[in-house]
């Protein structure tokens, strides 16, 4: 099926994809703000792909219900997890975890992708928010767009 969320999926993760590919492990070690750095974000990104695809799971296993999460709490309890983790395994980490729920998306009934619009929550099918989001302020850290 050729829904719109996946052509948008599709071009967050290739923009994903080459900005990590431009990244040296240097620039993955550099400080946002707040305790981040770029690697941390992706891990960020990764993580939250991760837990989007293994709800899909069980969503095609046991029906669409909300799943509600504190992000705050759980973003900064996971933050020195991904503080320790590896710059570089954090971004292929933020790139194989978008492929995975981009494919597990791409491939659902129609029916399970009806059950999810009912949520209401559009992020659901559409993963490109949050990478969109989080692969803008990489960029604007660096004060410019496409030339990292």
């Amino acid at each position: 099926m050729d829904w719109p969320f996946v052509r948008e999926n599709a071009k967050e993760r290739e923009r994903l994809h080459s900005l990590v590919e431009r990244l040296t492990d240097e620039e993955l070690s550099l400080h946002m703000g707040n305790g981040w750095t770029i690697a941390v974000a992706l891990a960020h990104l990764s993580f939250w792909a991760l837990r989007s695809l293994f709800l899909m799971r069980k969503w095609k296993k046991s029906g669409v219900e909300p799943s509600p999460i504190d992000i705050d709490v759980t973003n900064d309890s996971l933050l020195s997890q991904w503080l320790a983790m590896p710059p570089r395994k954090a971004a292929r980490l933020a790139i194989s975890s978008a492929e995975e729920i981009d494919r597990e998306l791409e491939e659902a009934s129609s029916d399970l992708i009806a059950e999810i619009e009912t949520l209401g929550e559009k992020f659901r099918l559409y993963r490109s928010i949050h990478r969109k989001l989080h692969l803008d302020e990489i960029e604007d850290f660096f004060g410019h767009r496409e030339t990292i």
